[in-house]
């Protein structure tokens, strides 16, 4: 398995080529004069299993990214799938100019993507590591950092501990998250200053509504079923002048407390009832988070100094899940970030922790709401005691949008600041825990 870095890049995958073809592909429409429609697709990032839940093998063509430009202008096809920051690429470009033809880019998204960088989950420290280095280049940006040779520090001798790393020299050394146009400044996923939504489900497979080869490894299950085989033991942090009823509160901490219940009815089997809920102080729900007394925690805040192991804090570090909840503040300051946490020695049961919030957003972008939680795809990943897990953690709770206005009431997309489905405006931020 493999760890993911936060994304650096949210990217559209549009149809593009001869403008009829474009419109035939949009319209998913293979028949009458749309029936000689060719589209070419590369496998590895342009969402292969999207194009193939859509057009029969016999009007697909799966090719070499680099290939693509080449079959569209020389009719081996007459349409193309191509993410849009690579649709002004020098051989696209090239090619279409000695051709003297236009391509026509189609106006809807078939499928987004997200890029960032990937490396094999047996390392969590590495991935850590890399993980900020990838927030460095994004806090660079936010506060206007640039390459900076007076402020590159190289090392006498390696920090002893890892969190003491000087992650800004990957800005001071190199540049911010736009340096030289790194990424195309048209393209590029600009910094979120709150006003539109930062969250996102990562893609999924339309295929079967499943992956039908995947299996779980034993580390994966047993985790689970540790826990299933006695109760959910789920911590939410709460505000320090907190002296209210924790199961019955709303806003952040009713939130936090209904993934707690949602999470109970993904590992048992659609009972939400199975957990212990125990409110904290977000210190001391990670200590107990680290000594085993709490199985996850919820409305935990994303930080630096809880991600890697703090020995000051005699902690061992964590994972967190997708971000559930986002603060009102502005470019340049800490964003408050919350999500529920996991001990970051059993990456099993992580995963399946950050499944229970990514499908509250599946869900909303698929506007499936909790009576019809059936339209859920089941999990494959973790066994079959929990395929189900997604139908059952919206059977409980519904979409995002339902769960929200619950707590928060119904207002308007504007008061909601990041907190809704991103619907194409900026996506990047960085994590709070690095100075300048």
């Amino acid at each position: 398995g493999f760890t993911f870095s936060s994304p650096y890049l949210h990217d559209n995958i549009v149809y593009a080529g001869h403008e009829f073809f474009v419109q035939c592909a949009e319209e998913r429409n293979r028949h009458g004069e749309c029936s000689s429609l060719i589209i070419c697709h590369a496998g590895c990032h342009c969402r292969i299993d999207v194009v193939q839940s859509r057009f029969p093998s016999s009007f697909t063509i799966t090719a070499p990214g680099n290939e693509l430009a080449e079959m569209l202008f020389n009719s081996t096809c007459n349409v193309v799938t191509t993410s849009k920051s690579n649709l002004f690429g020098e051989s696209v470009i090239k090619l279409s100019d000695e051709n003297n033809s236009n391509v026509f880019v189609g106006d809807n998204p078939i499928a987004d993507n997200s890029f960032g960088l990937v490396t094999r989950k047996d390392d969590k420290e590495f991935s850590d590591i890399i993980n900020w280095v990838v927030t460095a280049l994004i806090y660079g940006e936010e506060h206007g950092l640039k390459n900076d040779p007076s402020n590159c520090q190289n090392y006498t001798s390696l920090p002893v501990q890892t969190p003491d790393l000087n992650f800004m020299n990957a800005v001071y050394c190199v540049g911010n998250y736009g340096w030289k146009h790194l990424l195309n400044p048209d393209t590029r996923s600009q910094i979120n200053n709150g006003t539109s939504g930062m969250l996102y489900a990562i893609p999924f497979t339309e295929v079967g509504k499943g992956l039908s080869g995947a299996t779980a490894s034993d580390d994966d299950s047993d985790a689970l079923n540790v826990i299933k085989k006695r109760r959910l033991n789920c911590g939410v942090t709460v505000p320090d002048s907190f002296d209210g009823v924790i199961t019955s509160s709303k806003k952040l901490v009713g939130m936090s407390v209904d993934y707690c219940k949602a999470l109970a009815a993904a590992i048992f089997s659609g009972s939400p009832d199975q957990v212990n809920v125990t409110a904290f102080s977000q210190n001391d729900g990670f200590v107990a988070l680290n000594n085993g007394v709490i199985d996850v925690l919820a409305g935990a805040k994303v930080e630096k100094k809880y991600d890697f192991a703090n020995p000051s804090l005699n902690l061992e570090g964590f994972d967190f899940s997708s971000a559930y909840y986002y603060g009102n503040e502005t470019v340049g300051e800490d964003l408050s970030i919350f999500a529920l946490a996991t001990r970051e020695d059993d990456a099993g049961f992580s995963s399946f922790v950050n499944c229970i919030v990514w499908a509250t957003l599946h869900a909303q972008e698929k506007s499936i709401r909790r009576e019809e939680s059936m339209n859920m795809p089941l999990l494959p990943w973790f066994g079959q005691d929990f395929e189900w897990a997604l139908r059952d953690v919206i059977n409980h709770i519904g979409s995002y949008d339902q769960l929200y206005e619950k707590h928060f009431g119904l207002i308007s997309s504007e008061e909601r600041g990041r907190n809704r489905l991103n619907e194409g405006g900026p996506l990047v931020h960085s994590i709070p825990g690095l100075s300048h």
